[in-house]
């Protein structure tokens, strides 16, 4: 891709979506690590909602590292040039897959015997730690290079083609809209207009619905 060059006086895009994507993301890897912490059991139904759930979280998280390395980082490194080292950051997605296996495989055990394995609520702490880790350093220093290098249409370029790698929607809009400020949410539905809107109003009513079956007593 060749960028548009951001320059003095620009306007500055803002990553709220990339932002929200983390905000969502950590509070799911608090609470999915202290739910299965919490129990060594469920019932069959449960254990089914809860597996279902960590497979989709899991799935979430790839989705996002991969578009960050696919997409993200080449505009990015291209923008910013030598204001720019992704190798760390680049480096900590390469553990992430083999960790996202491990929870995998414990979510799998746990549907076939509604049992939680020692192991499982292990390893979810071991990727809720990562990531807070990972995410922290990432918004110290990408957030701002993206802000002050990028330009908006590259940045719309990006989260376009974020979109168009087929991100499960039923399962990642109302996880951003349970986090995002009523400012933030006006500005999306500003943006996203009335497909975004009719998510909005559909897609939180149902995912309630499945939170409770993970979360709840359902």
């Amino acid at each position: 891709m060749t960028v548009t060059p951001r320059r003095p006086g620009d306007p500055k895009p803002e990553p709220l979506g990339l932002l929200l994507a983390h905000r969502a993301m950590l509070r799911d890897l608090n609470r999915v690590t202290a739910l299965v912490a919490g129990h060594s059991r469920f019932a069959p139904k449960r254990a089914a909602a809860v597996a279902g759930y960590i497979d989709d979280l899991c799935d979430s998280i790839h989705h996002h590292h991969s578009a960050e390395d696919d997409i993200l980082w080449p505009v990015l490194e291209e923008s910013a040039g030598p204001h720019v080292d992704l190798t760390e950051l680049t480096d900590d997605h390469a553990v992430l897959d083999p960790k996202l296996h491990r929870v995998r495989a414990g979510a799998a055990a746990l549907r076939a015997t509604g049992e939680v394995p020692a192991a499982l609520a292990a390893d979810m702490a071991d990727i809720r730690d990562t990531l807070h880790e990972h995410i922290a350093d990432e918004e110290r220093t990408i957030v701002p290079l993206i802000r002050e290098y990028m330009s908006v249409a590259d940045w719309a370029t990006v989260e376009e083609g974020v979109r168009g790698r087929g991100a499960k929607m039923s399962f990642e809009a109302p996880r951003v809209i349970a986090v995002a400020t009523p400012e933030e949410t006006q500005v999306m539905l500003a943006e996203g207009g009335l497909p975004l809107r009719l998510m909005v109003k559909v897609m939180p009513v149902m995912f309630r619905r499945r939170e409770r079956r993970v979360f709840g007593t359902a």
